[in-house]
């Protein structure tokens, strides 16, 4: 059969694949437009496999929400201009519609979830990636499903921060989001903090003493002791810090005076835990894929 390039046009089209692919897809399948587009199907997971151990430590945060619901979504690519090319926004997009729609609440769920176009979002990756050429991982996913009010921010594609918030209102709920962004907090409040946490910040703190200080009555040493670690947990804790958008006042105060209580506070940095490989810069790995290095 003759691929003509209304043929090619017609497979791109669907598909989402390259001119080349296209065509090499029809003439391999005597120009069956529907068996072309499984076998491009295959080509997409044997190459998703193949780069399966590649790193993908880039990529974007993205944010769905609907009033009390939402969803943050992780999509890692290898190199941060992958993170910034058309196809993988629109798909990582895509992804976060489809975690809220779905009621997804972990990864393995959202893989299986449909995008707008009736595939999965693992068909959707395992395609994007026999077209861009990169690992793509849909890493992690966070979710919130509340009567509350529900503070969502994500800034510029890297950090994305969900807050469920008793009382209050939804802009409070998003200026705590903010901070949440701008200043990571690990614990929501002093109650939070483990314990073996505050037990080896005591232990730090008597080091740092001087056996002038340490030779006190116990009662003064403890006294001491408490004040260094209980202004480290307020470094450490959301309420204990100064709020960004009020710096006079601590997030604790802001929220007592509006009669409000985060609930819940989950935070989302690209990359964050994923141990980059230590190589060649990009234009020396440019230059080696070229063959001129």
């Amino acid at each position: 059969m003759e691929i003509t390039a209304q043929l090619v046009k017609e497979l791109r089209e669907r598909s989402g694949a390259g001119m080349m692919e296209c065509k090499k897809a029809l003439t391999q399948n005597d120009g069956d437009i529907e068996v072309a587009i499984e076998w491009l199907r295959k080509q997409g997971l044997a190459k998703a496999d193949k780069k399966a151990s590649r790193v993908a430590a880039e990529g974007r945060v993205v944010l769905a929400q609907d009033a009390g619901k939402a969803a943050l979504v992780e999509v890692n690519s290898e190199t941060d201009f992958v993170a910034k090319d058309a196809n993988f926004i629109a798909f990582a997009d895509e992804v976060a519609r489809s975690a809220l729609s779905s009621g997804a609440n972990d990864v393995d769920a959202l893989k299986t979830a449909k995008t707008a176009d009736g595939n999965t979002t693992e068909e959707g990756r395992q395609a994007l990636i026999a077209k861009i050429g990169e690992n793509i991982q849909i890493r992690r996913m966070v979710r919130v499903d509340s009567s509350n009010n529900v503070g969502a921010y994500v800034h510029g594609g890297r950090i994305g921060v969900l807050i469920e918030l008793k009382g209050g209102s939804a802009e409070l709920a998003r200026g705590i989001a903010m901070h949440v962004a701008a200043m990571n907090p690990p614990y929501i409040s002093a109650q939070h903090v483990p314990a073996d946490f505050i037990a080896k910040e005591k232990e730090i703190e008597l080091a740092k003493m001087s056996e002038k200080d340490k030779a006190k009555p116990a009662e003064i040493l403890e006294k001491i002791i408490g004040g260094k670690v209980n202004k480290i947990i307020n470094e450490n804790t959301l309420t204990g810090q100064p709020y960004v958008l009020d710096m006079d006042e601590s997030v604790g105060n802001v929220l007592k005076k509006a009669g409000a209580e985060v609930i819940s506070m989950h935070r989302l940095a690209v990359g964050e835990g994923i141990e980059k490989p230590v190589g060649d810069d990009f234009a020396t790995e440019v230059m080696k894929q070229a063959g001129l290095a």
